[in-house]
Order: structure tokens, then C-alpha cells, then sequence
């Protein structure tokens, strides 16, 4: 059996395993937005940060709450906490939050542009418990600064992880890179950055078709430049070092597995669920947020209620929607791609590497 046909094998269990655990899944990943604010205004945002400044955000009392009714129901031992927004540093209260969730045992870890991160920020992010930070770096200075909408922001984010890195005792430091067309000619010279620094890895993404992305569809990538990125990955793992693909997208038998450690699986609504900032119980935060994908609210619902019996848009193939996809042969892997990715109301996907990688 040749190495195509043993990945092949490994995705045929992967897929009998999503089956059985759909009527119940475990929740592994849960989500906090603990805002929507943002210091910058990234034109790629899929969440359109900054546009939602006079949302009611959930207190802090309110999040005591919740993090006490999800260890009673979920426990903390199997469950890690994401952190996200917006900007969650700039929650005045944020490190209470975070310090009582550490104080209740949940381990968490967080995503940020850093440019909120001096040294005592990294001092008291670690004593209220982060295990992880992933830094948003999206091109060299200049093309950093026009995607963020700040300047000054590529020396922010820089300070803040060399804030993090000079504290010490984190267990990951990841940078996070969006590709597109912008800033596709400068992942060697990046790269050569990464490895310079002491961050731990380096994730390679590509821009998605959501939020204000959809505005800006020059910046998406070309089929030679999505060619280009994952060869790039795919040599520089070859090579021993720590760069990573994304969770997003199935990519064919050749790619799969050798650009991340694991096969493609869509986890929204079956490892991964999220509270947004409103209190609303959503699946993954990338995904378009209409009313019949919002599953409830944190506020009036138990996410353990919700979890068991809600979910259930999420825990189907979306490929059973779509004619192009019941008729491709890699739709017993991929199941219909990412819900992200999906449009909604053409119920078909919007990404799909199908004749451009395979």
C-alpha cells in the first residue's frame, strides 16, 4: 500500500469516526469573544471588528457565571478555553476574567495583535494562567500596517511578542499569518524572520472569503499563488521546521497530512462551540452569523442544554446540500468543506482546492 492509499485508509476511519460520535459529540474548544472592540481595523477581518464598538458585552460577573456552569457541566480537564475578540486586552476587566477562570482550573489561551503586550502585560498574563498566544503577523512592516489599517502596528505586535518571549514560561508562542495577494511575495523574507525569533511556531494561512475580506476580493490568492503557499509549507516541514497550515480545507490526498499533523475535519459544532460577545452560543466564530445558525444565548440558555440537543445544522454533511459536491468522489473526506467557508445562501462552497491542488 502506497503512502497515498495508507492516507486514504487513515481518512476512511477519521470519517467512520465522526460518524459515531455525531449524535454526541464531546466539546473540547470552547470559545470566548470577549469583545468586539479592536485597536486596528484589518481590512481582511472576518469577524468585521470595530463596526460593533456599542454592543453590550457580557460583564464579568456574567462570565464568573458562565465559567462556574460550564466546569459543573463539562469539567476542566478535557475543555480548553480560547480567548479571542476584537482585542480581548482591551477589557479593562480582562484579567479578572481570565484570573478566575485560572482559578477554577480551565487552561486557556488567547489570540491578539500584541500590541497591548509590554512586560508587565506578559507578567500578568501568565500569572492569571495563558498557556498559549497566537500573534497575528501579516506581511513585513509596511504591508502589516496598510492590511491592519494602523501604522505603527507590525512594531506593536513585534514588541509584544518579544514582551512575551523575554517573560518566558509560556508553552506556545505561535504567529499567525493570513496570505493573499498582497503579501503572497514576501513569505521567504518572513520566513527568515520566524526563524531568527524564539516563537515556538508559525502558522500559514490563507485569506478567507468572510467578513470584510468579501469586500476586497482582489486580495484573494490566485490558483498558483494557493499552489505556491502550501509547496512553501509543505518544504519547510520537510525541512524540520515548525511552520503549520490551518485547520481549514481538505487538500487532497497528496497534501494531506503533510502540510499539518492531522487530516482535515471541520470541528464547528462537533469539538468547538463559542459564546460571542452578545452572550449568543454560536459554533466557530468565523462562521456567518445568521439567525438560524445561532443556536442560542448564554444569557437565558444552558450551554450544556444547548451543546446536547442544538448543534444540529452542524453535525450533518453540508456536501448533502450542494449537487457539485454529492457528485465529487472526495466528499466521503471532506464532507462539504468548512463551514466557514460555505455560502449560505447558494448552499455551495465557497472554497474548494478541488482542481487547483487535486
Amino acid at each position: 500500500m502506497n503512502a497515498r492509499e495508507v492516507k486514504k485508509e487513515h481518512m476512511r476511519q477519521l470519517a467512520a469516526y465522526r460518524r459515531s460520535i455525531l449524535a454526541a459529540p464531546p466539546l473540547r474548544n470552547l470559545f470566548l469573544e470577549l469583545t468586539l472592540r479592536c485597536n486596528e481595523r484589518c481590512v481582511h477581518c472576518g469577524s468585521r471588528c470595530g463596526e460593533h464598538d456599542r454592543v453590550r458585552e457580557l460583564s464579568a460577573a456574567q462570565y464568573r457565571t458562565i465559567l462556574d456552569d460550564v466546569k459543573r457541566d463539562f469539567g476542566v480537564r478535557n475543555i480548553e478555553l480560547d480567548i479571542t475578540g476584537g482585542e480581548p486586552l482591551l477589557r479593562k476587566d480582562f484579567y479578572e476574567i481570565m484570573g478566575y477562570a485560572h482559578s477554577l482550573g480551565f487552561r486557556w489561551g488567547m489570540t491578539s495583535n500584541a500590541t497591548l503586550i509590554d512586560d508587565e502585560a506578559a507578567r500578568r498574563l501568565y500569572e492569571c494562567g495563558m498557556k498559549t498566544i497566537s500573534v497575528s503577523i501579516d506581511g513585513l512592516e509596511a504591508t502589516h500596517d496598510a492590511l491592519r489599517g494602523v501604522k505603527g502596528a507590525f512594531a506593536g505586535a513585534m514588541r509584544g511578542i518579544d514582551a512575551l518571549i523575554r517573560h518566558g514560561g509560556f508553552q506556545h508562542i505561535q504567529v499567525t499569518t493570513v496570505v493573499n495577494h498582497r503579501n503572497y511575495d514576501e513569505l521567504p523574507a518572513l520566513f527568515e524572520m520566524m526563524r531568527e525569533s524564539d516563537v515556538d511556531s508559525w502558522r500559514v494561512i490563507n485569506i478567507e472569503p468572510i467578513g470584510r475580506a468579501l469586500d476586497v476580493p482582489d486580495l484573494m490568492l490566485t490558483d498558483d499563488e494557493y499552489r505556491g503557499m502550501f509547496a512553501f509549507i509543505r518544504e519547510k516541514r520537510m525541512e524540520g521546521y515548525p511552520v503549520t497550515y490551518g485547520c481549514s480545507h481538505y487538500l487532497g490526498p497528496d497534501l494531506e497530512r503533510q502540510v499539518r499533523k492531522w487530516y482535515f475535519l471541520c470541528n464547528a459544532g462537533l469539538y468547538t462551540a463559542s459564546i460571542a460577545s452578545n452572550g449568543d452560543i454560536l459554533a466557530c466564530l468565523d462562521i456567518e452569523r445568521r439567525p438560524e445558525l445561532v443556536q442560542g444565548n448564554i444569557l437565558r440558555d444552558s450551554l450544556k442544554d444547548v451543546w446536547t440537543r442544538g448543534f444540529g445544522v452542524f453535525r450533518r454533511d453540508l456536501g448533502d446540500l450542494s449537487g457539485k459536491c454529492r457528485e465529487c468522489d472526495s466528499l466521503e473526506f471532506c464532507h462539504g468543506g468548512a463551514h466557514h467557508s460555505w455560502d449560505y445562501d447558494r448552499n455551495e462552497q465557497r472554497v474548494c482546492f478541488r482542481g487547483i491542488l487535486f
